[in-house]
C-alpha cells in the first residue's frame, strides 16, 4: 500500500497494490500492521482499532455530510468506494488547529480504489458522482446518536469546491445544519 499526507495533517491518501491478469484482479483491502506502519512512516499515530463498518449506496447527485461526533464518541474513518464514484471531504473541526475551518477532497472510485484515512477532529460528508454508489467505512468508535453533530455542506466560510451535479439530493437534517460558526465543536 501506498501512503501519501494529503494537504492538510493527518488525512492520509492510501493506494492499495492491485495484481490483475486475465481472470480479473486482487487487491487486500485492509492490514492492521500495513495500516499502522504507513501512518508511522508519515509521523501519525496509530489510531484506535476499528469497531464499526458500515455502508451506504447513494444515487447519482446525494450529498450526505458533513458528519461528526462529539468527545468522547469522536470518529476516525476509513472510507472507500467500491462500486460507483464519491467526491469525499473532510474538514478540520480541530481548535486550535493551524488548519482549523480548511477541507480536503479526493475522488474515491472503484475504479482507482483509493482509501482515505479521515482521522478524529473532521466533520466528513461526500457527494455520489454516480447511479449506485456503494461507499464504505470502518471507524475507531461506535456511532452514538447523541455525540452526532453535522455542519452545512454549502457553508460559505468553507468554501467546499463540491462538482457540479444537475440536483443534489440532501436529507431535511443535512440541510438544516449550522454553519462552522455556530458550531458545536471537539
Amino acid at each position: 500500500m501506498k501512503f501519501t499526507q494529503a494537504d492538510i495533517f493527518g488525512i492520509v491518501i492510501i493506494e492499495p497494490k492491485v495484481f490483475k491478469d486475465e481472470r480479473g484482479w486482487f487487491m487486500e483491502s485492509f492490514n492492521q500492521r500495513e495500516f499502522n506502519e504507513g501512518l508511522s512512516k508519515l509521523g501519525l499515530p496509530e489510531p484506535q482499532y476499528f469497531v464499526q463498518d458500515n455502508q451506504s449506496c447513494s444515487k447519482k447527485g446525494v450529498l450526505r455530510g458533513l458528519h461528526y461526533q462529539l468527545e468522547p464518541h469522536t470518529q476516525g474513518k476509513l472510507v472507500s468506494v467500491t462500486q460507483g464514484a464519491a467526491f469525499d471531504v473532510a474538514v478540520d473541526i480541530r481548535k486550535g488547529s493551524s488548519t482549523f475551518g480548511q477541507w480536503f477532497g479526493i475522488e474515491l472510485s472503484a475504479v482507482n480504489k483509493k482509501m482515505l484515512w479521515i482521522p478524529a477532529g473532521f466533520a466528513h460528508g461526500f457527494l455520489a458522482l454516480e447511479d449506485d454508489t456503494h461507499f464504505i467505512y470502518k471507524t475507531t468508535n461506535f456511532y452514538d446518536p447523541h455525540s452526532e453533530r453535522s455542519l452545512l455542506w454549502s457553508d460559505g466560510t468553507l468554501n467546499i469546491e463540491w462538482p457540479c451535479v444537475s440536483a443534489y439530493l440532501i436529507s431535511d437534517k443535512d440541510r438544516q445544519a449550522p454553519p462552522l460558526s455556530d458550531a458545536v465543536l471537539l
